[in-house]
């Protein structure tokens, strides 16, 4: 475990660097995805979660270079998905993802980020890590390289 925390230490100091150079609406997407999968790694999605989630893009370094009412409303349309169906909620989300299956330096920004918020509540359980493997999976990357 603390392997992963020292890479999360480690990556979370240049991920708002690495964000800020990636920053457009398919890489935004692409991040959104993530957290609604992340969100709903148990399967559903609560309004508490939402609010952590919210609240976690709101206040991140990460992510406030992106306008926050896109953000949210990104969120929702996911969410939305989810709550529609579980499967399509997870199908649209991955076809984000996947856009960057074949660039390597963004996708390792996607899978930070997704890992910050699933620990973002001190919390990574092994649902949320689970999904995030299966991002590494859609992006071509090694669970591993992340101590996943």
């Amino acid at each position: 475990m603390s392997t992963f925390k020292n890479w999360l230490n480690n990556t979370k100091n240049g991920l708002t660097e690495q964000v800020k150079k990636f920053k457009n609406k398919d890489f935004m997407n692409a991040v959104v995805a993530g957290c609604a999968l992340v969100a709903a790694a148990d399967g559903k999605i609560e309004e508490s979660e939402k609010n952590k989630m919210a609240g976690y893009m709101n206040l991140s370094n990460e992510l406030k270079v992106f306008d926050m009412r896109d953000v949210i409303n990104q969120f929702n349309f996911y969410v939305s998905n989810f709550e529609f169906s579980p499967e399509i909620g997870k199908q649209e989300a991955l076809k984000s993802i996947a856009k960057f299956s074949n660039k390597p330096e963004i996708g390792r920004v996607i899978v930070g980020v997704c890992s910050a918020i699933g620990a973002a509540d001190g919390d990574f359980d092994e649902q949320e890590k689970a999904v995030v493997r299966n991002i590494c999976s859609v992006l071509g990357l090694s669970p591993s390289e992340f101590s996943l």
